[in-house]
């Protein structure tokens, strides 16, 4: 806010029973006075120091003003906090309690990284830095939940989704896709779930182009995946759980090829597959018209595609689904899998299950603005990606941190708007520094037992 633009004062003599000046007077004072949580949460995974080392500085270093790790620790910070946009920058530049997220003094330390260089920065990472990043993405969150477990895991689910990123510009790659009737990307997602725990983990965040087929990096992702899962946790079994799109031989083949792994992945209606739920349909048709509702009935068989080496086992789900003022409509669903229990159990227990990832994958794009791929550049764009990712992950730890409060299953935003949104004048010292937040904190229980779990003390 300037002085010479917008008055400090602004008076409402009319609103109450007394007149109402608001005057912007308060100095070194910021509205996420909560982030200094994000710092403690990355202190447990140090993210923030894992991308870093996979860059590269080139630049003169005499003209040097921000670190590659501060201009990334600005924009981790400040996407979580809510800033998504590079444009974010030049209002938080002298922000206190950003500047001491980056470890400057809150009030005389250097001001913040401008737009103009975090877009530079954004747009001069290469490929090689890139693939690193996103693999130091997924070793830092697997060793932080090998350390929360202390390397014991009965089961480990791997859940793999694409989602829809529409594009609004010229970007590089960006194509019309037909599924979601729109000019997009199609990111690729992956997921870790612990034993029953109910959080499921971001670990991946690959950009791809609009055209791509859903299995396209399925398989390496696997790969590389299981590779260090299986070093973390040597005694674990694992589950990948998949969608339609990556039915293909090449992903099955991959799957049954792995030891001491399970899956389950949904395959598309084909007329083989419609005959052999035929009998089972006409079971649901005549409980449907009897009962009058939603009726399904569960069944299997072994199938095999013209494409693939060997038959393999197909759970099959007879429905039939009435809505009020419709005309009862068969869905057949069908979901190939190694697994042995009931076809019922398969279906509802195991693969239905997965549907609990769109709730991670809304908070990426409601929470996270994680489709705020504007730049012109693919590979700045997947940097993006990879930045919100990160910053998810220390949502994430804050949540987990959160258990037995009344935060403990609350979404990105509210997390925000509970807990970093704290209004707050920050006061240095010779000996400390000192952040006066409200009062008044709703959640300040919460708050609270969040940052004595991330290694704060009382005093």
């Amino acid at each position: 806010m300037r002085d010479d633009t917008i008055p400090q004062t602004v008076l409402f003599p009319d609103l109450f029973t007394k007149p109402i000046i608001a005057t912007f007077d308060q100095p070194y004072a910021s509205s996420d006075g909560g982030a200094v949580l994000l710092k403690a949460a990355d202190a447990r995974y140090e993210l923030i120091d894992d991308f870093a080392r996979c860059l590269v500085d080139d630049r003169q270093s005499g003209k040097v003003r921000h670190s590659l790790r501060d201009l990334l620790a600005q924009r981790i910070f400040g996407l979580a906090c809510g800033h998504p946009d590079a444009n974010d920058a030049d209002r938080l530049a002298d922000d206190p309690i950003h500047k001491l997220l980056l470890g400057r003094d809150p009030v005389v330390g250097d001001s913040l990284a401008s737009q103009p260089t975090i877009s530079r920065f954004e747009n001069r990472v290469g490929t090689h830095a890139l693939y690193a990043m996103g693999r130091a993405l997924a070793v830092s969150v697997i060793d932080r939940h090998r350390q929360r477990l202390h390397g014991r895991a009965r089961r480990i689910t791997i859940d793999l989704d694409p989602t829809d990123d529409p594009t609004h510009g010229a970007q590089q790659l960006t194509f019309f896709n037909g599924h979601y009737d729109c000019w997009c990307y199609l990111p690729l997602l992956a997921f870790l779930t612990f034993n029953d725990e109910v959080e499921q983990y971001l670990c991946a965040a690959i950009l791809r182009p609009g055209n791509a087929s859903a299995a396209r990096g399925a398989r390496g992702t696997l790969c590389r995946l299981l590779a260090v899962l299986r070093v973390a946790f040597p005694r674990a079994r694992f589950l990948v759980r998949l969608d339609g799109g990556f039915a293909t031989p090449a992903i099955f083949d991959f799957l049954d090829a792995e030891p001491g792994l399970d899956y389950v992945v949904a395959m598309g209606e084909n007329t083989v597959l419609t005959r052999c739920a035929e009998p089972a349909m006409v079971d649901a048709r005549t409980q449907s018209d009897a009962t009058g509702q939603t009726e399904h009935v569960y069944t299997e068989a072994r199938y095999a595609a013209g494409t693939w080496a060997h038959a393999r086992r197909v759970v099959i789900k007879a429905e039939v689904v009435r809505l009020p003022g419709r005309d009862p409509r068969d869905n057949p669903r069908f979901v190939v899998t190694n697994l042995r229990p009931s076809a019922r159990f398969v279906y509802e227990q195991v693969y239905c299950a997965r549907g609990d990832i769109e709730n991670r994958i809304k908070e990426l794009h409601d929470g996270l603005q994680i489709g705020r791929t504007s730049c012109g550049r693919f590979w700045a764009n997947q940097l993006r990606v990879l930045l919100t990712a990160a910053a998810f992950v220390l949502m994430q730890e804050l949540r987990l941190r959160a258990a037995r409060t009344a935060c403990a299953r609350t979404q990105v935003t509210g997390l925000r708007e509970r807990l970093l949104k704290l209004g707050v004048q920050v006061v240095v010292s010779v000996r400390r520094i000192v952040l006066h937040l409200p009062t008044s904190t709703l959640d300040l229980d919460a708050w609270r037992h969040i940052a004595l779990a991330l290694g704060a003390r009382t005093g």
